[in-house]
């Protein structure tokens, strides 16, 4: 299951609307005979591909498999028929799935005399490479990461405006290596002004990743032609807008998305009740004045706080990485809306500003 897990997180960022799903298949000895992963959307799904590998070694065999083999004709057929006609004999998966249209491959396969197991290290693909999936399975919307890095006083920039760079290079690799894998990041024109960003995923030697997300920039201040985030290195959405609703309709079609610069666009976003997750790099440094992190959050008394729970502490160099999730998103919060923050509500502004101070959104 860990090579499947592997697999499927390298299958992010490619496969969107389909799961991003890695699978393993075993021959009847136990020895690895294919390893696969879903492909761009008409493409395999990662069972066939690894079913292509194994080849006639997957008879008698075994599957290993991140989400459980769908069950219905989409663009491709579908993958729990594959299995039974490879002479697939056992299947483990991690997840259900839970989109009833594909569901039903467990039964499928029970009745063709498989012996299914489901729920292997569920938790850990929950919380992994099919966790923005599984949202919007659940929910019907994307799944939005506010990232930010901030020193220990909470600024994301000096009172002169200078922020790169807060934190130290292994934390800006990791940040690269996860745009690498997005559907889209999103950031206000004030940090284009401020800090005129790519908003590119690129490799630790300067080069740009195979996979960018869309770049999308919101705000109703006219961009120059010459910004950075213009360039034709990446896809860019502009959205003359200050409503998240309006940003969230324009990105219906997307499923993992980054929400990174600016504190009143993060503000605007906690306020709508629209961040499901927060990725806070902080680094071990004061400065006492300058830009925070965030404004504007919709919040006047502790009372209606933001409450987020700890889903993990990293240290990443000399910086510490905590992500945190909202109060209902758990493995077991499956078909509610996991949400955290409050709801768009008549009389609220959930507007996003037009000035946002730089960030460390380059």
């Amino acid at each position: 299951m860990q090579i499947a897990i592997g697999a499927s997180e390298s299958a992010r960022g490619y496969t969107t609307p389909n799961p991003p799903v890695g699978a393993v298949v075993l021959d009847a000895r136990g020895t690895i005979a294919g390893v696969g992963m879903t492909q761009p959307p008409g493409g395999p799904h990662a069972e066939v591909v690894a079913l292509r590998e194994a080849g006639s070694a997957a008879r008698g065999g075994t599957a290993v498999v991140t989400l459980e083999p769908c069950n219905h004709h989409g663009r491709t057929p579908p993958c729990s028929q594959a299995l039974i006609d490879a002479g697939i004999r056992r299947v483990f998966y991690a997840v259900g799935d839970p989109n009833p249209e594909a569901a039903g491959g467990a039964r499928t396969l029970e009745q063709a005399g498989v012996r299914v197991l489901g729920g292997v290290r569920a938790e850990e693909v929950e919380r992994g490479s099919l966790r923005a999936w599984l949202h919007r399975q659940r929910t019907g919307r994307p799944h939005v990461t506010w990232k930010y890095a901030a020193t220990l006083d909470g600024r994301s920039a000096a009172a002169d405006g200078t922020s790169q760079w807060i934190t130290g290079p292994r934390a800006r690799a990791r940040v690269h290596a996860e745009r690498a894998k997005l559907d889209a990041i999103v950031v206000g024109t004030g940090t284009v002004f401020a800090d005129d960003p790519w908003l590119t995923a690129r490799m630790p030697d300067g080069s740009l990743a195979a996979h960018q997300p869309l770049r999308v920039v919101v705000g109703t201040r006219e961009i120059p032609a010459e910004a950075r985030v213009l360039d034709d290195s990446a896809p860019t959405l502009v959205l003359p807008t200050r409503d998240v609703g309006e940003v969230m309709a324009a990105l219906d079609g997307y499923t993992d998305v980054l929400l990174e610069g600016g504190p009143r666009l993060a503000g605007a976003f906690l306020a709508a009740g629209r961040v499901d997750r927060i990725q806070a790099y902080l680094a071990p440094i004061v400065l006492g004045a300058g830009s925070p992190a965030l404004v504007d959050a919709g919040v006047g008394t502790i009372a209606d706080a933001h409450r987020f729970h700890t889903e993990s502490v990293e240290t990443i160099g000399p910086d510490v990485l905590l992500t945190l999730v909202g109060p209902d998103v758990s493995p077991a919060s499956a078909g509610t809306d996991s949400s955290p923050g409050t709801d768009n509500s008549p009389g609220t502004d959930n507007s996003v500003g037009t000035a946002s101070p730089a960030t460390e959104a380059e």
